[in-house]
């Protein structure tokens, strides 16, 4: 497989940023490239990335060690969500999808481009990978099970000769370490909300236990020497921490010990350095990223300098431990590479190799906020403000997917935009959100979700209680879940919002659980209900059956590769929207899945965005339903 071109990608890029700046005035945020998964080479000489610089995700190599231009791999037309590189050098390995969808495949290819292969995957399953066997080409995956499709089955597969070992099979079942010597496995599985982490041994197949309760967070790594397993969890706790276990104590939890852990901090990822002697410990500090070095042999704490990126999204050592790897971004910047040095010594940008291309000047960072909900739980959500605006100005509610997931200070072009417009927007985080413990991420439970609506409705109240929004001029939009949550407050309470805007939301629980891919739906359940138990609250849940008390116009958009959130979501509200006599707005993005990731996609999501909310905040005559 022959790299791209650099010089005609270049080209791309250029042609893309002029593009935006001429035809979509305000939209130029778009224009900056991306960078995720970073995977450095065990040489460290060259790091392998995901970018979207030529318009779609792909697999790029930045030469580290001597001059030269990044060089895009040939994986076929797919979207590329994850690569990461074996410890012997010798192969990358990379999931990708068509759209960016659900149905996931694994490849492996050479370094060079060459040897492309279909590891795991098939189009109407899924496939994911994880991590190395330690020293060698054996990557850890789970692909879709023939038996159930329901389920996961786990693999240690060899990519040169593809044999495969068979580890353990679950709902949304992952490998998350091997022993150094590939003895030992630690698979993780279990529904949303209700993860296992087990100890397998690969040649005799037998598993125990290494966490004595549920968790909603649950990940393992390997000491250096394979006698103790380090545990990222929040099983018995509210807020996760990292614990050490004796290898032979597994099934035993009580003996795990305690290795980093904060008062009402969330810890939400760690690496360890190659000798085990160090680990590093991300914090999530009210929504932004604390670093800090822990020394194993009881020698202490080192807090190391926040990078100027907000958020850390991703981290390693690099191989010889004198520095780190990290996946970055902040309210201003789009995701980026850092070399992070544990010395005294600034970071040095690894990719994109050109930043973001506009003055720091231009974006806004937001400023975090805290109320109470009705029933006295504590809320909080950031507020992007347009630059000079005074007092109460429109503003767009917008809410994040998941539920388990968290608003943060990160990128997100359409913020930028609406302030370049004046519109001011404000992300809250609802209970069920990640980063303020276990009891508030259980909190919209099955039937707590009604409160987490409520939570909505409370946000906006809030905004004009504090002040800071015109009563008449607000909005409010999601995506995923946020999608579902933004339909489902605006007809609990028609008369709080003046435009809305649905992206992949979940519309009726029903035809959701009856349509998604199988295995989404067997990990959804503990969130959500089950459809046949639970069947009387899915249904009161699901806004489609409150369609007719929808006052404000609706724009829906949605992915025709999703099927995760399938299209026929967004059908079906257009179509009952449609028959009560409304006119919602209706974008179909024909070339993507459940997230927008090309560059195309994307700038004709942002136009229609943008042009549909400011026609309805900031012009009062066209605001009717």
């Amino acid at each position: 497989m022959n790299p791209a071109s650099s010089e005609e990608v270049s080209g791309f890029a250029r042609h893309r940023r002029a593009r935006f700046a001429a035809e979509l005035p305000g939209l130029d945020w778009l224009a900056a490239e991306t960078c995720t998964s970073p995977a450095l080479s065990p040489d460290a000489n060259t790091l392998a990335v995901v970018s979207d610089r030529d318009g779609t995700p792909a697999v790029w190599l930045i030469p580290l060690g001597q001059p030269g231009p990044p060089v895009r791999l040939d994986t076929g037309e797919d979207y590329v969500r994850m690569v990461i590189w074996s410890p012997d050098g010798e192969w990358l390995c990379l999931t990708t999808a068509p759209g960016g969808g659900e149905r996931i495949v694994v490849r492996a290819l050479r370094p060079d481009g060459s040897e492309l292969q279909i590891v795991a995957g098939n189009p109407d399953g899924v496939a994911s990978i994880s991590c190395w066997q330690p020293g060698g080409h054996i990557v850890g995956l789970a692909q879709s099970s023939v038996a159930d499709p329901t389920m996961l089955d786990t693999y240690a597969v060899d990519v040169c000769s593809g044999r495969r070992r068979y580890l353990a099979s679950g709902p949304a079942a992952r490998v998350c370490a091997f022993s150094h010597d590939g003895r030992y496995a630690v698979v993780r599985l279990g529904a949303r909300g209700a993860r296992r982490l087990l100890l397998v041994d690969t040649r005799s197949g037998t598993r125990a236990e290494l966490l004595g309760a549920d968790a909603t967070i649950a990940d393992a790594r390997f000491a250096p020497d394979s006698r103790l397993i380090y545990l990222h969890t929040d099983a018995d706790r509210d807020f996760a921490a990292l614990l050490a276990l004796p290898r032979v104590a597994a099934g035993h939890p009580a003996a795990a010990t305690l290795v980093a852990g904060r008062h009402r901090v969330e810890l939400e990822r760690f690496a360890l350095d190659p000798t085990g002697r160090t680990v590093l410990a991300v914090w999530n500090v009210e929504g932004r990223s604390e670093l800090e070095l822990v020394d194993l042999d009881g020698n202490g704490r080192r807090a190391l300098p926040r990078p100027a990126a907000e958020v850390v999204t991703g981290c390693a050592f690099t191989f010889d431990g004198e520095a780190l790897v990290l996946a970055v971004e902040s309210s201003t910047e789009p995701p980026h590479v850092l070399r992070h040095p544990l010395s005294p010594a600034e970071p040095v940008r690894l990719a994109p190799t050109v930043p973001a291309p506009w003055p720091s000047d231009a974006t806004a960072r937001p400023e975090l906020h805290t109320w109470r909900a009705r029933d006295g739980l504590a809320l909080s959500g950031w507020l992007y403000r347009p630059p000079g605006a005074l007092g109460a100005v429109p503003t767009l509610v917008w809410l994040h997917g998941g539920p388990e997931a968290q608003e943060r200070p990160t990128f997100n072009p359409l913020h930028q935009a609406l302030l370049s417009h004046g519109v001011a927007v404000f992300t809250p985080n609802v209970r069920g959100s990640t980063g303020f413990g276990r009891r508030f991420v259980d909190a919209d439970v099955r039937h707590r979700r009604f409160a987490a609506v409520d939570d909505v409705a409370d946000v906006a109240g809030y905004l004009v209680d504090a002040g800071l929004t015109d009563p008449t001029a607000i909005g409010c939009a999601g995506r995923s879940y946020g999608g579902y949550l933004t339909v489902a407050a605006m007809v609990r309470y028609p008369a709080l919002f003046q435009v809305g805007v649905d992206v992949c939301g979940i519309i009726d629980f029903e035809t959701f659980f009856a349509h998604t891919e199988p295995w989404i739906a067997a990990a959804a359940v503990t969130r959500y209900g089950d459809p046949q138990q639970d069947a009387a609250l899915l249904r009161e849940l699901s806004p489609i059956h409150r369609i007719g008390q929808l006052r404000a116009p609706l724009l829906v958009v949605h992915g025709a590769q999703d099927t995760n959130v399938p299209v026929t979501q967004a059908e079906q509200l257009v179509a009952t929207l449609r028959a009560r006599g409304a006119s919602p707005g209706y974008l179909v993005l024909p070339d993507e899945g459940h997230e927008i990731l090309g560059a195309t996609s994307r700038a004709a999501y942002l136009e229609e965005v943008v042009d549909w909310l400011i026609s309805h905040l900031l012009d009062l005559d066209e605001r009717s339903a």
